[in-house]
């Protein structure tokens, strides 16, 4: 048994359950359309793997890449595994596939929702859960420091109230 097999990976399960909501939301609107002000903001990186995006989408975002579902899109999809639409780029519509799991950030704007992924197919390892106190080298900004670990996110506890309509 190695040490992985020894401990319950809640962090996988809660990104799992996350994504789901993010499935359920494009099947809404798969069947209903987008209702009022609605719209989704969807980030993803380009070089993930069973992302099916044109080259020149993938040269001129290199690394990541964010589309807007509002008004012109079609032939929207979803199932367990991906994310399909067509949308237009200077005229011309162009059909993409993009894993779930290769979503880093979805957003509806209209109500102030979003929710942050980490890849799927990153390992974590204890490393990235231990504080390093000593580490004074600077941010990529140059603020000083270190770098923020797993472990340094401010833990918040959210009451499911605050999401539910009164």
């Amino acid at each position: 048994m190695t040490d992985d097999d020894d401990i319950l990976r809640y962090d996988k399960m809660v990104e799992g359950a996350l994504r789901g909501v993010v499935r359920q939301a494009v099947e809404e609107v798969m069947e209903h359309g987008l209702p009022g002000d609605h719209h989704f903001y969807i980030t993803f990186l380009t070089d993930y793997p069973g992302v099916k995006i044109p080259d020149y989408l993938r040269d001129r975002y290199p690394g990541e890449m964010t589309i807007v579902l509002q008004y012109q899109f079609s032939d929207l999809g979803v199932d367990d595994e991906n994310l399909n639409v067509t949308l237009s780029f200077n005229n011309v519509p162009e059909r993409l596939v993009v894993p779930l799991s290769a979503i880093s950030i979805f957003a509806d704007p209209s109500v102030n929702f979003a929710l942050q992924f980490q890849p799927l197919g990153e390992e974590l390892d204890e490393s990235d859960f231990v504080l390093d106190e000593d580490d004074d080298s600077p941010d990529d900004d140059g603020s000083g420091g270190g770098k923020k670990k797993a472990s340094e996110k401010t833990g918040e506890v959210v009451s499911l109230d605050k999401f539910r309509k009164k």
